[in-house]
């Protein structure tokens, strides 16, 4: 059997069958608010706290706004700054204005091969076995070829797979609704798919999460309200809202 890493959220944890399978390369997408940033950044936290080594890796945020936001939404997690300073949790980053306008100026292959051999670097250097990477979008905005960004992709995940890390790698997509679900092609070379909806209107929304894919492994197919919580997502299972 594949050996799985747990995510360390319980109800997504169940939703995946214990775990993700390790090595995987996995999509966390959904629109502003869903939460991605929030859940990949728990995934860590937990993992350092088991002991596994875990980098998150901004390329959307500075390092110090991660780690605050964090704080902030998190209040229970009293030990982010333990971890950090003990090196089991690593925030590393990159400044996304000034890769973008190195990018912009003619060089975005270049600058899209920097980032990643940053990453690489991080990952070596510091024996991670969980990865996180916020977010794809950045470094889709750096290539406009489809083809081209498509072929980045495929070296992304081929390097990430060589260095033996399981990956979740954040991701906006076009609507948080449902009913409106598109993939960009891109998404479909990785591992496995995570969506995060979110529904409704203002006091109306409602938080959703569905697996669309996990290679490897069996995985619920069901849509799974979920909440954020100041103990951390909080995914709510079909007997805690009476199903």
């Amino acid at each position: 059997m594949t050996a799985k890493m747990r995510v360390g959220i319980d109800g997504l944890d169940a939703m995946l069958n214990g775990g993700i399978p390790e090595g995987n390369q996995v999509i966390v997408a959904g629109g502003p608010g869903a939460g991605k940033t929030l859940l990949s950044f728990e995934c860590a936290y937990k993992n350092a706290k088991a002991g596994i080594t875990s980098v998150f890796f901004a390329l959307e945020e500075d390092t110090n706004r991660i780690i605050e936001n964090a704080k902030s939404a998190f209040k229970e997690f009293t030990d982010i700054d333990d971890l950090i300073a003990s090196k089991k949790l690593i925030i590393a980053g990159e400044d996304p204005s000034k890769v973008l306008h190195q990018g912009g100026s003619g060089g975005s292959q270049y600058e899209f091969g920097k980032v990643v051999a940053d990453i690489e670097s991080v990952i070596v250097s510091s024996g991670a076995k969980m990865v996180v990477i916020d977010s794809l979008s950045v470094l889709d905005m750096l290539i406009n070829d489809p083809s081209s960004y498509r072929r980045s992709m495929l070296a992304l995940i081929s390097n990430l797979r060589r260095l033996g890390v399981t990956t979740l790698l954040t991701a906006e997509m076009p609507s948080p609704e449902r009913n409106r679900l598109e993939f960009k092609a891109e998404f479909f070379i990785f591992d496995g798919i995570i969506v995060m909806y979110l529904r409704g209107e203002e006091e109306k929304r409602m938080l959703g999460m569905e697996i669309i894919k996990m290679r490897g492994s069996k995985h619920s197919f069901v849509t799974t309200p979920y909440e954020i919580t100041s103990n951390g997502i909080n995914v709510i299972s079909a007997e805690d809202i009476g199903y």
